[in-house]
């Protein structure tokens, strides 16, 4: 029987400098997709027994030599404005590299110094749901399980397009009206951790973005 797989994701908090809480949204779920469509040999595998299952995500956070020793294992990292990402392949649940179980987990944190300005138009969105209080750690897997989500629903030609220019996107709390207009696949929550069982956590949406991406 196959393993149940998780996909590990650390960011990188220094004390002193700590991300963006945006740029370590987006960082995070660019960094889904890129593994998602890795076609890296010794991880598409792994990859694509962990997508065939239940895709859950886990964000821990690391600073200083703990960040050094994440590098070193292998992985991607994406860097979106202040925030370093990186993403692992999947791995089974109780199968933790030891330099990566060693690191937390919970009560990631993150604040905007401003408000993240508006992305630019043509800009494939993925929102947060406007009601639902997540730490930083949290809103970034579920963040990234939406961009996910939202790369499965394309055409293959309309992905490929995405893919080929870097995944571009931006993540953004939703207003109630954005929410309510999101056109694409809406996260709900399995409600391992802090949310409730099948909460509508997130959402993909075309609606702002230029089809001629695609």
């Amino acid at each position: 029987m196959e393993p149940e797989r998780v996909l590990p994701l650390v960011v990188r908090v220094e004390k002193t400098a700590p991300p963006a809480r945006t740029d370590a949204l987006e960082a995070a779920a660019r960094a889904v997709l890129l593994m998602v469509t890795t076609d890296d040999p010794e991880w598409r595998d792994a990859v694509d027994a962990w997508a065939g299952n239940r895709i859950r995500k886990v964000v821990r956070r690391a600073r200083g030599a703990e960040w050094r020793r994440a590098l070193a294992l292998p992985g991607v990292t994406v860097t979106s404005g202040s925030a370093e990402v990186r993403v692992y392949p999947p791995i089974p649940l109780d199968e933790w590299p030891r330099d990566l179980a060693r690191l937390q987990v919970s009560g990631t944190e993150l604040d905007d110094p401003a408000p993240p300005p508006a992305p630019p138009d043509g800009t494939p969105l993925v929102l947060l749901a406007p009601d639902v209080e997540m730490t930083a750690g949290k809103a970034m897997a579920q963040a990234g399980h939406a961009a996910q989500l939202g790369l499965w629903s394309l055409a293959p030609p309309v992905a490929a397009s995405w893919a080929a220019a870097g995944f571009p996107l931006a993540v953004r709390v939703a207003t109630v009206p954005q929410w309510a207009a999101a056109d694409g696949p809406v996260v709900h929550d399995a409600g391992f951790t802090e949310v409730a069982p099948g909460s509508a956590t997130a959402a993909f949406s075309w609606n702002s973005a230029d089809r001629s991406l695609a």
